[in-house]
C-alpha cells in the first residue's frame, strides 16, 4: 500500500481542526508553564508542525518574542493560520511557513525556544536531533507527549506515525525520552482531559545541553 502524504493528510482536517478546542487548550497549558516566562523574551521561537497556529499565537502573547517562526508542511493548515492572523496577529510578526518539521528550516544554533505542541507522535526520535540542532546551547523546548494508553489515531494518521515511535505511560517515562534524545533539566507534568474522546498529555520542558553529546 502507498504511503499516505501527510501534507493531503493534514489539509483534509484544516477546516475543522480548531472546533474542539483541545489544541488551543493544550499549547495555553504548555506554554503557561514555560519555565523563566518573567526572563527577558526568546529572540527566535520555532514553532513546530503549527497546525492553525495554536502554540505560535500562545507565544506571541505570553512571550513576545521579536522573532517567531512557524512552520507545517500542510498548505491548508498554514492557510487557516494566516487567515486568524488577521485578528490574532494584525501587526504580522509571525513567519508563517509551508516546510517540513524535520529538518526545520533554521540554521544551527539560532532558535531559543522550540514549541511542538500536539505532533511529536509524527515527528518520533528525529525530532529531537534536529531540535538538538537548531536550538543554542542552554536554549529550550516546550513539548506535549500523548499518553500511550489513550493515543489511538485513526487508519489514516496512524500510517503517519514514525516506527520509532516511543510513547509514554507515566511522567518518568516522559522525561526518560526527553533525557535519551539529550535534553537537560527535564521537567514534565501530566493532564488529563476528559468529555467525549478522553486523552491524557504529557507537557515537558527541557534544556539544550551546553556542550553537545
Amino acid at each position: 500500500m502507498k504511503a499516505p502524504d501527510p501534507a493531503t493528510t493534514f489539509d483534509r482536517i484544516a477546516a475543522t481542526y480548531d472546533e474542539d478546542g483541545h489544541h488551543q487548550h493544550v499549547a495555553e497549558l504548555l506554554l503557561t508553564d514555560l519555565p523563566g516566562t518573567a526572563a527577558p523574551p526568546p529572540d527566535l521561537v520555532l514553532d513546530v508542525a503549527t497546525g492553525t497556529g495554536a502554540a505560535a499565537f500562545t507565544a506571541l502573547r505570553l512571550l513576545r518574542p521579536p522573532r517567531l517562526l512557524a512552520v507545517d508542511i500542510s498548505p491548508r493548515m498554514v492557510g487557516r493560520a494566516r487567515e486568524r492572523a488577521t485578528t490574532l496577529d494584525p501587526a504580522g510578526r509571525i513567519d508563517w511557513r509551508v516546510a517540513p518539521a524535520v529538518p526545520a528550516p533554521v540554521g544551527d544554533g539560532t532558535v531559543d525556544l522550540v514549541v511542538c505542541a500536539s505532533s511529536y507522535q509524527f515527528l518520533g526520535a528525529a525530532a529531537f536531533r534536529d531540535w538538538l540542532r537548531v536550538l543554542r546551547p542552554g536554549g529550550c523546548l516546550a513539548v506535549t507527549l500523548p499518553a500511550a494508553a489513550s493515543f489511538t489515531p485513526s487508519p489514516d494518521f496512524a500510517r503517519l506515525v514514525p516506527p520509532d515511535l516511543v510513547l509514554p505511560s507515566d511522567e518518568g517515562q516522559a522525561a526518560e525520552i526527553l533525557a535519551r534524545g539529550g535534553f537537560d533539566q527535564v521537567r514534565v507534568r501530566g493532564r488529563d482531559f476528559g468529555g467525549d474522546r478522553p486523552r491524557a498529555v504529557f507537557l515537558a520542558h527541557a534544556v539544550a545541553p551546553a556542550a553537545r553529546r
